[in-house]
């Protein structure tokens, strides 16, 4: 046991992702074995619930297990202390919860250029209220569970050795990753067409590594970095997810789907550019940093 904790007391950030991915893929993938890759919407909705569930148990077992083991009591005195920092400026909750909804408004714009058959999700169904409440109800649970290890464990860490850039980039990187099992493998029964699942898989991984997600982590350092609040992280990551859900096309999938992730992270990544022109040419703190 000894061992085991100079291991992680070492290596916690590698401990970390290595035992998310263990948890959520290992989660995922029995999942599939039990029951297959579900072949029609049908199947797939009521798979997703306990999909996400499975997947979510990764980022928040990990966080809370190897903050007790690395950093025991003090540790979590810290993660408490992170997660009830709330008394920052008001820009910054405004950032949090309105950057994701006007991006992805923007991104839903340009595809309308292109596909005008893909209207945002909101407008294109009667039941607004149940989509708005399955919005918020997912949004709150996933990024609770995700960001108590993303922002709550890994982040700080990788802070202590990188720039905002580097730590996002990687962060981004393995975020991306960690969807895969979910986004892409147990999707590719429905949302593949025209596609083979096979390529799907692979198309659809390598916009979710270096996509809208790398670039909207490196802008949900950058929030966290000049506040230093887990909370905000974690409502920044609710709007994300809540607004994803709410403003999605719900037929869009195959060749619509993937052009939608390439605009959204040009989207993004302009957002991030305009952040560091403003800050100088850089994300490290500056003229941005002194607002706070």
């Amino acid at each position: 046991m000894p061992t085991i904790k100079a291991f992680i007391k070492r290596y916690p950030v590698l401990n970390y992702y290595g035992l998310t991915f263990v948890i959520s893929w290992g989660a995922i993938f029995t999942l599939i074995g039990s029951r297959g890759i579900p072949a029609t919407k049908e199947q797939f909705d009521m798979m997703l619930p306990v999909g996400i569930v499975a997947l979510l148990g990764g980022p928040i077992i990990a966080g809370i297990l190897l903050t007790g083991l690395a950093d025991g009591r003090a540790g979590f005195r810290e993660l408490r202390s992170l997660l009830f920092k709330w008394q920052v400026r008001g820009l910054w909750y405004a950032v949090a919860l309105l950057a994701a909804p006007l991006m992805l408004a923007a991104s839903l714009i340009v595809l309308s250029l292109i596909y005008p058959g893909f209207p945002p999700g909101i407008f294109a169904t009667n039941d607004k209220a149940p989509l708005l409440l399955m919005g918020i109800i997912s949004g709150v649970m996933v990024g609770i569970c995700e960001e108590l290890g993303w922002t709550g464990f890994a982040l700080p860490r990788l802070r202590l050795h990188y720039s905002i850039l580097t730590t996002g980039l990687m962060m981004g990187v393995l975020w991306g990753a960690w969807h895969i099992a979910s986004h892409a493998v147990l999707a590719s029964g429905v949302y593949a067409a025209p596609f083979s699942p096979a390529f799907y898989v692979v198309a659809r991984g390598l916009s979710l590594l270096l996509g809208p997600l790398l670039a909207f982590r490196v802008l949900m350092v950058w929030v966290y970095d000049r506040t230093g609040s887990l909370l905000v992280a974690i409502l920044m990551h609710i709007s994300y997810t809540a607004f994803t859900i709410i403003l999605e096309p719900p037929a869009i999938a195959g060749v619509p789907l993937l052009i939608y992730d390439i605009v959204l992270a040009a989207v993004v990544w302009a957002a991030v550019a305009v952040v560091a022109v403003a800050n100088g040419g850089r994300l490290e703190r500056g003229t941005i940093g002194r607002t706070r």
